[in-house]
């Protein structure tokens, strides 16, 4: 399936291709494109099914996934190039290193959800089970900072995430944009673990992040740990836009 995209660069330019987490949308790499990449690469970023605007039908799974983003590169032309995920999406981003390695220039994971251990997947899919709505956009918000998940992130990217990712129903609540049985199933899926990587790859990993990230020791692994949480593209964009930049551009 095809999903829906945006995309940032010169078409000429080498292709980034971005994932986004659980519950987010591909407007979280707007920030990191416009001002870190664009001059340079060409940035495509997806609504994963089950998010945004793309399509919410099942199934949910790491192959149908892996598929559509596939497939989405191929409608943009784009056939090799970096995978870029963060959270869940990283875990994509190591699907698709595994399973199209002729299609891999490199990699970048995000502080990226390569394993959660089955009692906390369960726990994480329990909490999503309820339906969940806002009477307003700032209990929203708070809603997501009582998590303790959103370590530092500025009043700017949460005035954005609200104008692009919050939906004002017609009974007249909020809630995110973003399919519950998608993120459900996805849990279940990060309950597995993920493939070894076998290309160059950059790891960001959120110092004070709540999901412990294991990784293999290869020596194509770079790893950069900035001071914030899960959220590294929110709570510490400068730093974890650097190492990326420099990683790519040592290509």
């Amino acid at each position: 399936m095809q999903l829906s995209a945006y995309t940032w660069g010169d078409k000429s330019s080498p292709p980034v291709v971005c994932m986004h987490g659980i519950t987010a949308h591909g407007l979280r790499f707007r920030k990191l494109a416009e001002e870190s990449l664009a001059d340079r690469y060409r940035v495509l970023s997806v609504d994963l099914r089950g998010h945004g605007s793309s399509s919410w039908e099942p199934p949910w799974t790491v192959e149908t996934h892996v598929a559509d983003v596939l497939e989405t590169a191929d409608a943009h032309g784009i056939g090799r190039a970096v995978w870029m995920g963060h959270s869940f999406g990283g875990r994509l981003a190591a699907e698709i290193v595994a399973r199209a390695p002729e299609r891999t220039v490199g990699s970048v994971l995000l502080d990226p959800a390569l394993y959660v251990d089955p009692g906390t997947a369960r726990a994480e899919a329990d909490s999503y089970r309820a339906d969940v709505s806002f009477a307003t956009p700032q209990e929203a918000i708070q809603a997501k900072l009582a998590t303790g998940a959103y370590l530092s992130t500025p009043q700017e990217i949460w005035d954005e995430e609200v104008e692009q990712h919050l939906e004002h129903g017609e009974d007249g609540r909020y809630r995110w944009r973003f399919s519950q049985l998608a993120t459900i199933c996805a849990y279940g899926e990060m309950s597995i673990h993920a493939p070894v990587p076998h290309a160059d790859v950059l790891v960001v990993i959120g110092e004070r992040s709540w999901l412990p990230v294991q990784l293999p020791k290869l020596g194509s692994i770079q790893v950069a740990t900035v001071p914030g949480g899960h959220s590294v593209l929110w709570d510490d964009f400068d730093a974890t836009a650097t190492a990326i930049r420099r990683f790519l551009d040592s290509r």
